[in-house]
């Protein structure tokens, strides 16, 4: 199981700042992951599913309003895949040098990540960040709506 999860990195010099930049820029879709382990990681594979659900939430919002109860379940999926994605980018650009080395270039020799790393965290933070706090305004905003509703059902 952790195979899958966490595989072998492919072989090759491998950047913390590219893996950072890359998350932050194609990580709902899964480019991180190929990056670091290849073209064959099923993770990596698994992550443009969700991202087009949300995106499918985000198109039935706008042809059918606010009402539709499927965009309303959908459209956090996508919100919950930036946010992930996002802290990815965290972690790889916040990893010390010396366990991001010997993790996926052991045979590299040691090389410092810079003020680039530095900025992607901090991009990755605060879209991260607004991802998250939008998804849960979001979800709790249509929740109530959706229990006044039900309540508005019961009570007439």
């Amino acid at each position: 199981m952790s195979s899958l999860l966490f595989p072998a990195p492919r072989p090759g010099y491998k950047s913390k700042t590219l893996a950072a930049w890359i998350a932050l820029v194609g990580g709902s879709l899964g480019l991180h992951r190929f990056y670091l382990y290849g073209w064959r990681d099923l993770v990596g594979w698994l992550h443009p599913l969700p991202t087009l659900i949300g995106l499918a939430g985000i198109l039935r919002m706008n042809n059918l309003g606010l009402d539709d109860h499927w965009a309303w379940a959908l459209i956090p999926i996508l919100g919950l895949m930036l946010s992930t994605t996002m802290l990815m980018a965290i972690i790889y650009g916040l990893m010390p040098d010396e366990r991001w080395n010997a993790r996926f270039n052991p045979q590299a020799p040691e090389h410092h990540a810079g003020w680039s790393t530095v900025f992607a965290v901090v991009l990755s933070l605060l879209l991260g960040a607004t991802a998250l706090m939008a998804t849960l305004a979001f979800g709790g905003e249509r929740f109530f709506e959706w229990q006044v509703e039900e309540a508005r059902k019961i009570s007439q």
